[in-house]
């Protein structure tokens, strides 16, 4: 579909996105439409790719977290599939819909960073007012049940705290009781009681068989929430996966232990490049008497390592984690094309650190 199938006022045109009611035929005798299918999607700012061909199915009951560096297009992805703002080409679809069709019919909530309260009223006050423009909607008093801030509702918006803000916003969210729903960095400004909170909250909601998209730049979040991880990179999808294909896709494992010297003190500088001389040891580090070795061939460096060392204590060996594979897959030597995403002028450009040739291989699902 291209910018002429998206007219001003957001609504799909041409027949493939006629209403399709539960009582047509064709309703009756296709499958269900995923929740989200976005199909070649292309959105520029000026010289900017923000958005550069991204194809992205999410079928329901998936729990996806959208990753990527400043810059990387995950609010502008999700301002278009939302139907804020237009893409220069490509198609998106909501349950089959338009994105202007699916919101209206109250099948997807939102919770963008950037989005505002009603201002001098209380919140119960508010959220009866939004919740009137709904065919369908939960009562005030669940949604913020859900939300886990049911003490709100006679608290005037602009005393929130940034955490209450943020869960007001979830409730907000919530009150169509979507079949999908889209949170832009949903923890930002909460404590950590809060964060806890929220994401107890988020499971419950989940576990009714909803379709949850969420992007953060909390890794551990998404380790801990997310089925699945769409990582972006310079407006492109570069890995597409379970969390643990995606942490695997940079391989190697990490080999930490405590290593002391002979007479008992930290490891000094002859020691470590003893230890970065060891076969299959690619990286040293080391804080104190604790050492980190990262290797390619971790079997071949603990062999090694016990070997020239046997005096070495408290041995672990973990595989990559999310931030790693984070780091090795988004980091591009060649500099950031994109200073940032659009959709957030704030954000600044990608990070660039080294990286190796082989962590920089893109992988599509």
């Amino acid at each position: 579909m291209t910018t002429d199938a998206y007219p001003a006022d957001g609504w799909a045109a041409g027949p493939e996105n006629s209403l399709v009611t539960a009582a047509s035929p064709t309703a009756l005798s296709s499958a269900p439409p995923p929740s989200v299918s976005l199909i070649g999607l292309r959105k520029r700012y000026g010289s900017v790719r923000a958005i550069d061909g991204v194809d992205l199915t999410i079928t329901a009951g998936e729990i996806v977290a959208l990753l990527g560096p400043n810059g990387a297009g995950k609010s502008t992805t999700i301002d278009v599939m939302l139907g804020l703002s237009r893409p220069d080409s490509g198609e998106v679809r909501l349950f089959g819909r338009s994105p202007r069709q699916a919101c209206v019919a109250g099948r997807v909530g939102a919770m963008l960073q950037n989005g505002g309260l009603l201002t001098e009223i209380t919140v119960g006050r508010m959220l009866e007012s939004v919740r009137n423009l709904y065919p369908r909607a939960l009562t005030v008093d669940e949604v913020l049940a859900r939300a886990g801030v049911s003490e709100l509702i006679g608290a005037r918006t602009n005393r929130l705290s940034g955490g209450q803000r943020q869960r007001v916003r979830f409730a907000l969210a919530l009150l169509p009781d979507p079949d999908l729903i889209v949170l832009d960095e949903p923890t930002a400004a909460m404590d950590v009681e809060s964060r806890r909170a929220f994401w107890a909250a988020m499971r419950a909601w989940a576990a009714t068989g909803r379709t949850v998209l969420f992007a953060t730049h909390y890794l551990e979040e998404a380790d801990d929430f997310a089925d699945r991880i769409v990582l972006l990179r310079r407006g492109r999808i570069i890995a597409d996966g379970p969390t643990t294909e995606v942490k695997a896709l940079v391989g190697g494992r990490t080999i930490r232990a405590t290593l002391r010297g002979r007479n008992g003190s930290a490891p000094d500088a002859a020691t470590l490049a003893a230890l970065s001389r060891l076969p299959g040891v690619g990286r040293v580090e080391h804080r104190g008497e604790s050492i980190a070795l990262t290797c390619p061939d971790s079997d071949t460096a603990l062999r090694a390592l016990l070997a020239d060392f046997p005096w070495v204590e408290d041995i672990e060996v973990a595989g990559a984690g999310l931030e790693d594979a984070f780091v090795a897959l988004t980091t591009d030597p060649t500099g950031p094309t994109n200073p940032a995403d659009p959709a957030d002028p704030g954000r600044s450009s990608d990070p660039a650190s080294p990286a190796s040739p082989a962590s920089q291989k893109e992988v599509l699902r």
